[in-house]
């Protein structure tokens, strides 16, 4: 279909297809922008031909180690400047890049180790402890650990591993990068929740981040030159592709290691930050900032939200303090953001509390994706765009990702009837705007970070107390979520909340440790299933 009658010598040829990558925007700005700032944090400052070098050096080096095309190396890192180094100077020897939640504790950060067969590891001082104890338990081969040391918040070289600006010095400026021979070859590794305790690998390839970042220029309606405030987590959706796009535009990143109000305000006034993507707790924060953490600042700040939609209080709150919000959605497996609420002229004649409730809405397909709808999850027909029926988000589209690492079963179900099956449950409007009503499988996204609520009920198992458990999202003002712990004791047992809690952070990373326990008989079917949709209820009356 499409083909013209005779296509004799009208063949793909390396003048005319070459496979889209976002290392190519590096390349490119290197060029372009050569003393333009790249990178900035503190007394840190690299102009695009140093971050190019950095990157160039960084790959060098790696393949210096032995690091060969499809390999994989991790990354345990904040948003400095090594983290963004990284996103490039990995895949520029033709590796795949892992970065993992810095949150983790060990036994989850030693099972990504061993199922994505980690070669080497970049880690921040900060978390050599949980690394250390990570590597003692894996099963497989350890991986070679790199230590980066982050002097401009004090943390120093430990003197017992390979030193990362010792490492890069090893390796040459002028390293020819190793760029995909196909877009569809592995770029990154990312590990999410999903409805067990064990995380799932999700792979990218170069394709949907290329078209990723193209698409967010549009949607972000971004021009040349911004300075972009790394409050999104690298480690999320590696930014969501946001470091990979700011060399498109000329962009300077500015690295935040330590999300506080203070740092993001010295970032609008010092910095000029003019972008900033975070959760809703992080417009709390700016919201709820103390005067003395406050600075005035003289341009309109550009800010995509995700993770639990925002409330519509907090919304009316942040934008006369001079920032302007768009809601978007998306999942790891969709590369970060894929719907965004694009705002429609007719609304600006709605009431105020109207708008702002619009304004949260999840909004409609961004331009990179080919479909994004609410579908009946087993016949895979439309729900009726009523505002009222729900259905399972379904998404198709370049930025979805090639799959699960190592579980062709659960990639063959999030894919089933030609599209991702999302888990989350929402209504769609006349107009096209969907709105989620409902998190499927049990997912808690509390201040950005998916919980388990599978993970957090299996430990709570453990405990000789615990009869039975379950575990739902408490709405919370400062986290969006929070977990919320249901208990039925066993007979005569007598522990208390706070006993309980204590109990979970032996055996959790501490952002998945119930904030709430309330102890009771837990409803249920007929048939002996916990119905959380009542406890639900309970939750966020308390």
């Amino acid at each position: 279909m499409g083909w013209m009658t005779d296509e004799e010598g009208l063949n793909k040829t390396p003048a005319n297809f070459v496979p889209l990558t976002p290392l190519s925007h590096l390349q490119r700005a290197a060029q372009l922008y050569p003393q333009d700032e790249a990178v900035i944090y503190h007394n840190h400052r690299k102009t695009y031909a140093e971050y190019h070098q950095r990157c160039s050096r960084l790959a060098s080096a790696l393949a210096g180690l032995g690091i060969r095309s499809g390999d994989v190396v991790s990354t345990l890192l904040p948003n400095i400047p090594a983290q963004a180094e990284a996103h490039f100077g990995v895949p520029a020897c033709g590796a795949v890049l892992n970065a993992i939640n810095t949150r983790l504790e060990a036994e989850t950060i030693a099972y990504i180790f061993d199922h994505g067969g980690a070669r080497a590891v970049l880690v921040d001082t900060q978390f050599l402890p949980v690394v250390d104890k990570a590597i003692e338990m894996m099963d497989g081969p350890a991986p070679i650990l790199i230590e980066v040391a982050d002097t401009e918040a004090g943390f120093t070289a430990s003197g017992a591993h390979l030193e990362y600006e010792k490492f890069l010095a090893s390796g040459d400026a002028d390293f020819e990068w190793i760029m995909p021979e196909d877009e569809w070859e592995s770029l990154a590794l990312n590990y999410t929740s999903g409805t067990t305790g064990r995380p799932k690998g999700v792979v990218y390839h170069h394709r949907g981040a290329y078209l990723m970042t193209m698409g967010t220029v549009i949607s972000w309606k971004l021009t040349l030159r911004p300075r972009y405030l790394t409050i999104v987590p690298l480690f999320h959706c590696n930014g969501w592709n946001h470091t990979w796009m700011m060399p498109l535009l000329g962009g300077t990143l500015i690295c935040c290691r330590d999300i506080t109000a203070k740092a993001m305000y010295d970032a609008f006034a010092d910095e000029g930050a003019t972008h900033f993507g975070g959760a809703p707790i992080v417009l709390n924060m700016i919201v709820n900032a103390a005067d003395e953490d406050r600075r005035a600042f003289d341009h309109t700040v550009q800010v995509f939200t995700a993770g639990a939609p925002p409330p519509a209080a907090t919304l009316r709150a942040i934008e006369p303090l001079g920032f302007e919000v768009i809601q978007v959605y998306g999942l790891t497996e969709t590369y970060g953001h894929v719907t965004e609420c694009l705002w429609q002229e007719r609304w600006n004649a709605l009431p105020e509390n109207e708008q702002f409730a619009i304004k949260a809405r999840t909004g409609v397909l961004m331009p990179m994706m080919e479909d994004i709808t609410a579908m009946d999850a087993e016949t895979m027909v439309q729900t009726p765009m009523d505002g009222a029926t729900p259905g399972e988000i379904m998404i198709r589209g370049n930025s979805v990702m090639k799959g699960y690492l190592k579980n062709p079963q659960a990639t063959a179900e999030a894919f089933k009837g030609g599209y991702f099956h999302s888990g989350d449950i929402a209504v769609q409007h006349p107009d096209g705007y969907l709105q989620i009503t409902d998190r499927a499988k049990d997912i808690i996204i509390s201040g950005g970070e998916n919980i388990s609520s599978v993970e957090v009920e299996g430990v709570l198992m453990m405990h000789p107390a615990v009869l039975l458990c379950a575990v739902v999202a408490k709405p919370d003002e400062k986290w969006g979520e929070v977990p919320c712990a249901f208990i039925e004791l066993k007979p005569r047992a007598t522990p208390d909340a706070a006993g309980i809690i204590a109990f979970t952070r032996e055996n959790l990373a501490g952002f998945k440790c119930p904030k709430h326990v309330l102890f009771q008989e837990l409803p249920k079917t007929s048939t002996g299933k916990i119905q959380k949709f009542e406890l639900r209820k309970i939750a966020k009356a308390q």
